[in-house]
């Protein structure tokens, strides 16, 4: 039992480790994206920065249609209030948002100006993408930064967008991290409550043992 608990969480955490290594590289470690606001305020939609400067996630459980646009001004997301979301195949920023420094290779039938071509990619009221308005596009540290220890604010920036007649932004900021700690606390945190865990297991299964061998009047051999 002592044993099959310990080797539980080891794997428990062995699973972990991934799991955050995933998060620290999706984004970039040095910058942090950070949502301001959603002007005009609209009922029922919300936005995150995942990742620290990886990608936007918006939600939709309004009553009203929210139409994200890309980099032309063109429609390129939209969330219906019924759940549904959809990209526009003719919008460029479908295409250069599959990378994160704009390799993604555009089609000629990628024209801004043409009639949406709509794809239904999600069907509960939630999409998560790549948005390039929100991050360091380069690979040199910005000019801003003077002291690559200090949180430093990089830019404002904004991703339009509509709803009805009303035109609005998701607005946020840009900053260089700075020092920020060193490795994830929350994998440690886990690491110690498991092996805490594991330990009194061990303990309660020797206890358990030495009484059975105590009644039996003969030593026995510990094993586990």
């Amino acid at each position: 039992m002592a044993r099959r608990t310990l080797a539980a969480a080891l794997s428990a955490f062995a699973a972990l480790i991934p799991a955050t290594s995933a998060f620290a590289h999706a984004g970039s470690p040095d910058y942090e994206s950070v949502v301001r606001a959603v002007t005009p305020p609209i009922q029922g939609f919300a936005v995150e920065v995942l990742n620290g400067d990886d990608r936007l996630a918006v939600t939709n459980r309004g009553s009203s249609t929210v139409t994200i646009d890309g980099y032309n001004r063109e429609s390129y997301l939209r969330l219906a209030p019924d759940g549904t979301v959809s990209v526009n195949l003719r919008s460029p920023a479908y295409y250069l948002n599959q990378d994160r420094f704009s390799g993604g290779k555009v089609p000629a039938s990628a024209d801004p100006k043409a009639p949406p071509s709509w794809r239904v990619v999600e069907r509960t009221g939630r999409y998560e993408f790549h948005d390039h308005r929100m991050h360091w596009m380069a690979k040199n540290v910005p000019e801003q930064v003077k002291d690559q220890s200090a949180r430093t604010k990089i830019f404002d920036w904004n991703v339009p967008l509509r709803t009805g007649a009303t035109t609005g932004a998701i607005s946020g900021e840009l900053f260089w991290r700075g020092s920020s700690g060193g490795p994830p606390a929350g994998a440690f945190v886990a690491l110690a409550v498991l092996i805490a865990l594991a330990g009194a297991s061990v303990v309660l299964v020797r206890r358990r043992r030495a009484a059975a061998g105590a009644g039996a009047g003969a030593p026995r051999e510990e094993a586990w």
